[in-house]
């Protein structure tokens, strides 16, 4: 379990980050979900490590996880950030092996090779994993950056929106394939996501942030109904079911 208590984060005085408290369920897909600015980002990034805490702590499996050597956390937690440079040419595979390094240093033995190979398969990526990234459109470099991910094989998964970049289709791919690591391999799944519907359709629970602090924190039907996402975004926000799923029909809202 991932355990974030009175977690705050300051810029220039000012609270990004206001004493968040919430408890990451393992074998769940938790979403942070609010407004431009909510700090959910911010939030992923203290819980990641990228970013230091001005006060709180995080603990993964109660152990503080600023105590944790790089390399043991590497195996336990992976992090896609929402912006990703390399300053080197690297081909789609020679991105996806780096996933492999807290375990092969470099060098990839088979069992490491059949993860990358399984990362590449499930991001579709069989047919351009040859290719440089720099000759990638920005979905299908965003698919090599979540295939490297996939094959770090970790116990917990932290996407900073991952979404970015990508048409409806592989949206949608790359859901069903978080879901799928949460139901058959037992993953736990952290996810920034501006589409709410996303977040309703494949999220076990939702944290919405607002000005740095949680309003809502639980199982995703006590989130998504019209009281609750008003109070995140300031939007009167119908909801429709569809196929057993709730739909935020938020495009022509009223808006407060």
């Amino acid at each position: 379990m991932i355990e974030i208590k009175g977690l705050t984060k300051r810029f220039n005085k000012k609270p990004v980050v206001e004493d968040v408290t919430v408890a990451i369920e393992p074998g769940t897909i938790t979403s942070f979900i609010g407004p431009n600015g909510a700090g959910k980002s911010t939030l992923l990034s203290m819980v990641s490590r990228l970013l230091e805490a001005d006060t709180g702590e995080v603990l993964l499996d109660q152990n503080d996880v600023t105590k944790w050597k790089s390399n043991e956390f590497a195996k336990r937690v992976s992090i896609l950030k929402q912006a990703n440079h390399i300053n080197v040419r690297l081909t789609v595979r020679d991105l996806v092996e780096f996933g492999r390094y807290p375990y092969s240093k470099g060098r990839l033995n088979d069992a490491d090779k059949k993860f990358v190979d399984q990362a590449i398969e499930y991001m579709n990526l069989s047919d351009m994993e040859d290719k440089f990234l720099d000759e990638l459109s920005g979905g299908q470099k965003q698919r090599a950056f979540i295939a490297m991910v996939i094959a770090q094989d970790t116990d917990y998964v932290l996407l900073d929106e991952p979404l970015n970049n990508l048409d409806m289709k592989h949206s949608v791919q790359i859901m069903k394939i978080l879901r799928k690591l949460v139901d058959d391999l037992g993953k736990t799944v952290v996810i920034v996501l501006h589409d709410i519907n996303f977040a309703s359709v494949y999220s076990d629970r939702i944290v919405a942030l607002k000005d740095g602090k949680v309003v809502k924190n639980g199982p995703t039907e006590e989130i998504i109904n019209s009281v609750a996402l008003r109070e995140i975004y300031d939007m009167d926000i119908p909801i429709q079911e569809q196929d057993g799923c709730r739909i935020c029909v938020y495009f022509n809202s009223q808006i407060s």
